[in-house]
C-alpha cells in the first residue's frame, strides 16, 4: 500500500484560495473541470459558465479573504477562510473540494447564508 501524497488537492484548493483573495476569477476557471459542481447554500451549479457568475458576484462583493486552515490529500482538500464582504464582514467559510486530473472536480461550501440574507432584505431591488 502506497500511503505518499504529493497533496495535489491541497496545492490546487490552495491556488483557489490566493485566487479568490486577489479577485482572479480567470484563475478560479483554469483550474476548474468543464462540468465543475459546486453546492453551496445558495443551491447546486454545474460547469464553468455558471461557476464563473458565482466568484464574479463574489469578487464583487469581497474585501478581503485570510486563510485559516488547509488539509487534504492528492484528491480532496478541505479549507477554512474568513471573507469580509461589502454586506457581511467575518463570514466563515468552509469547503470541501475534490481534484481529478489537476482540476476541481466538486466544491461543497459551507457558510451561515443568515446574515447575507438579512442584508439583501434591507436592499431595494434596482
Amino acid at each position: 500500500m502506497n500511503n505518499q501524497s504529493s497533496g495535489e488537492a491541497v496545492q490546487i484548493a490552495n491556488t483557489y484560495v490566493e485566487a479568490i483573495a486577489r479577485k482572479d476569477v480567470d484563475t478560479v476557471i483554469s483550474i476548474s473541470a468543464d462540468d465543475i459542481v459546486c453546492t453551496s447554500p445558495r443551491g447546486r451549479i454545474v460547469g464553468t459558465s455558471k461557476f464563473r457568475e458565482f466568484h464574479d458576484g463574489f469578487a464583487r462583493m469581497l474585501r478581503k479573504v485570510t486563510l485559516l486552515a488547509i488539509y487534504g490529500d492528492d484528491q480532496h482538500a478541505v479549507v477554512v477562510y474568513n471573507a469580509d464582504t461589502h454586506p457581511v464582514a467575518n463570514a466563515m467559510v468552509a469547503e470541501l473540494f475534490k481534484v481529478r486530473d489537476g482540476k476541481i472536480v466538486s466544491t461543497e461550501v459551507i457558510y451561515d447564508a443568515a446574515p447575507f440574507s438579512a442584508y439583501a432584505a434591507t436592499v431595494q431591488p434596482r
